[in-house]
Parts: C-alpha cells; structure tokens; sequence
C-alpha cells in the first residue's frame, strides 16, 4: 500500500491584535486599545478595527514603526511574596505581581493566577498561547499547595476529597489530600488538584470547617518552587520547557522555540535594557541550584492520579532532552 504524501502545511492567519501580543509590545486588549487609536496600519492603511485577521507575508506598523518580528517562547518561575495581586492594573491601587518583576523582563503575562494572601509558585511566559493551554484544566498538569489552617481534620475527612465535592452548587473535582502534622490549633495539610478554580483550596477547605491562615503553591505541573526565594524569578532554559511541553502542548498553543530572544522591547521608542534571567540583591551570594521540574509530561486528556512523575495522554514519549 502506497503512502499518501504529506499535504504541505498552509500559512495560517490570526487576529492581528494577537499577533501584536506575540511580538511582545503590548498585550491583547491594549493591541485593540491600540489599533483604535488608529496608530497602527495594515499592508500601509490605518486600521480603525482589531477585526482584522493576518498572515505572515502582511506588513504591520505602530506608530510608523515595523511590528518586531515574534521572540521566542518563554518561561519564568516567580515565587510570589503575600500581598501582591495577580493582576496588570488593580482598580484599588494595590501593588502587582507585575509592579515586582525586574524592570528589563520582556512583557509577560501571569499562568493562572495567585489570590493577594496566597504566596508560591507563580508561571509566567511571554507566550499567550501557552499560557492559554497551560491553565486549562484539561491539559491535566497538577497544582500543589501547602496550606495551613485553623481547626480539627482527620485524614479520613481528607481522603473523602478523592472523589471531588459539590459546595454551593459549584463541583470540585478529584483532590489528593495529606495531613501532614497538627502544630497547637493548626493543621499543616498538602493538596494537589488539577483544576485551579477561583479560591478553590481555600473554599473546599471551609467546607471541611477549617479556617486557612497560610497558603503556598508548591508547584505547577513539572515545575516546583524548590528553593527559589520569595520575592525572585527565574527563567526555564528553553531545553527543558520543550521537552516538558511535549510535541502535542507545543503545538496546540503555537510556541515559537526558533526565533532569537530579543533586547526587551520598549514602548514606543523608550531606551531598552539588557535582558537578565534572574534578578538578586548585588550583596547576596548565589545560592546552589536545585531542580525546579519533575518529568510530568502534560497532554490534554492526561491520566487522572497525583503521582511525582505523571505523564498525561497526547505526549510522544521520546526520550527526554539534556537538563538545560
């Protein structure tokens, strides 16, 4: 039987405001901010609607200047002090998780998000698409917390949390609880859980009576807050976010593992600043590096279970790449 050959891949278009978010100058909704401005044109006309989709041979300028081309796919971990809200502009003026960051990192947006008391493990990533993929909760990739909480709990009410919970008419799905150690009126418990929903720890945890006082993303997915120090960030080597994401993640949200890191890019003619992978106090010594990643193979549709080393259906099982 003779093999059919391979149709040729297409160019595909996208809405321009996201191909605007993929070069790293502005986010989506300041792109459509932008282009009803009127301060950015197609193929030489100025647009007056973000209802525009494109392709690669268009030509794109804001403000007479040529759109960049798109800068590589990228990760950074950031452990997230308490008190910061996961959010680019906070209505009541309090401080971001973004208003933190290092002043030459890339525009970047948050993977999921982190309430203002909630501290830990935080992903961010200069790609849209990824991190569309990467909080959804069918791509399967587990999230650890370490919560303490005020009240009684026995590992008995916690493993009841295996089979999901329904509160107030919104269903929970599959949690893995421990009771790690009672300390005076406290309870230390660990939980992984797969979906992520608005203070989801916290409200299955006062369903059980128990009040939480602290709460700590441990990890998401492969990657793990390790010894990271509250307050820095740290980039994923491209080596080891590739292989991580797999061929079926990687293409599901578009990465770009080809293209050049790019200077970061200054809004409109601002200077620019050289680029850095982590940000530490010039006083402070390096500290050892540990592994900050399992080999948790994400794929939509992934096997349900809470193990250390998961691999998730939709994931070629190749051999994995060198640790960056």
């Amino acid at each position: 039987m003779q093999e059919r050959p391979a149709e040729p891949i297409q160019p595909t278009e996208e809405r321009i405001a996201k191909v605007i978010a993929r070069a790293g100058v502005a986010s989506r909704r300041d792109a459509e901010a932008i282009i009803a401005e009127g301060r950015v044109t197609l193929n030489g006309e100025t647009l007056a609607s973000p209802a525009v989709n494109v392709g690669p041979e268009d030509k794109i300028t804001i403000d007479g200047e040529p759109l960049p081309s798109r800068e590589r796919t990228r990760l950074w971990l950031f452990h997230k002090p308490r008190g910061l809200v996961t959010t680019a502009r906070d209505p009541q003026g309090r401080p971001t998780v973004f208003d933190s960051l290092p002043e030459d990192m890339p525009r970047v947006v948050a993977i999921g998000r982190l309430d203002i008391n909630t501290e830990g493990l935080l992903l961010l990533t200069n790609d849209g698409g990824l991190a569309k993929v990467i909080a959804h909760p069918e791509t399967g990739w587990t999230r650890r917390y370490r919560a303490r909480a005020h009240g009684e709990v026995t590992q008995a009410d916690l493993d009841k949390l295996r089979n999901g919970v329904t509160i107030d008419d919104m269903e929970y799905g599959a949690v893995e609880a421990t009771l790690d150690r009672v300390q005076g009126d406290n309870v230390w418990i660990t939980l992984a859980l797969k979906e992520g929903k608005n203070r989801e720890v916290k409200r299955i945890l006062e369903h059980l009576g128990l009040q939480v006082n602290r709460l700590i993303r441990l990890s998401f997915g492969p990657f793990q807050l390790g010894d990271l120090e509250s307050g820095l960030v740290e980039e994923v080597r491209t080596r080891v976010l590739k292989d991580q994401l797999g061929q079926t993640l990687a293409a599901e949200a578009g990465v770009d593992f080809e293209s050049p890191v790019r200077e970061p890019i200054a809004p409109f003619g601002k200077p620019e600043k050289p680029a850095a992978e982590r940000r530490a106090p010039a006083d402070r010594p390096p500290r050892p590096r540990t592994p900050r990643f399992e080999d948790e193979r994400g794929g939509r549709g992934g096997r349900s279970g809470f193990g250390d080393r998961e691999r998730g259906r939709g994931r070629d099982e190749a051999p994995a790449a060198p640790r960056g």
